[in-house]
């Protein structure tokens, strides 16, 4: 009986190293050089987009975002700035809602679709229903970014983090983390500051 127990304890103890080292592997998510995997998501239009979807794209802008962050809400027009002013250079911006709306109701498909025509998105703006993708890109907050590029090997992982270097005034900013890593891309040459520290609330699961 008691070679039972310990037969069993230790059966359980294996399974809970396993599955906390899986889930600390999932929750790390992508580095730099890292190729991102390709996903497909619900739009506010109710059209399912992907990554593939965009054959002439250079790149991305991936923004993990949602409507209840101060911070996000805070980025809001810069967001749209930045797809306003990359889009047509090949690098849009894919915005991606990763929170679980039972927690947060206010980040819902219904009412992520009033934000989107409120302050008049013209970027997707996904909704990672069953939090799937969030992880594998390692996103904690938002908003959080990662600038992909383009290339044989698929999208590769050149920045990630904040937007820039002033959350609370988009005047004061003196370093525009995204602009730099997208611009060094463009001019064909390496991203400087590689990765920075996303700044804004927790993702909820």
């Amino acid at each position: 009986m008691k070679k039972s127990i310990i037969f069993v304890s230790a059966v359980l103890v294996v399974v809970f190293i396993s599955a906390f080292t899986l889930n600390n592997t999932t929750l790390k998510g992508y580095g730099i050089g890292d190729v991102a995997d390709d996903f497909l998501l619900k739009n506010i239009d109710e059209n399912m987009v992907s990554l593939a979807d965009y054959k002439d794209a250079k790149g991305f802008i991936i923004t993990f975002t949602c409507n209840t962050c101060p911070f996000a809400v805070m980025y809001e027009d810069r967001i749209q700035a930045l797809n306003e002013k990359y889009a047509s250079q090949g690098y849009p911006v894919i915005a991606i809602m990763p929170n679980n709306t039972d927690v947060k109701p206010g980040d819902a498909l219904p009412e992520m679709k009033k934000r989107a025509e409120e302050k008049g998105f013209t970027f997707p703006y996904l909704l990672d229903e069953e939090q799937n993708v969030y992880p594998k890109f390692g996103a904690t907050k938002t908003p959080h970014i990662f600038v992909l590029e383009k290339t044989k090997k698929g999208n590769v992982v050149k920045y990630i983090g904040a937007i820039d270097d002033n959350h609370k005034d988009a005047s004061a900013v003196k370093v525009k983390f995204v602009e730099n890593a997208v611009n060094a891309l463009l001019k064909g040459e390496e991203v400087g500051l590689k990765e920075t520290k996303a700044i804004g609330c927790s993702i909820k699961v």
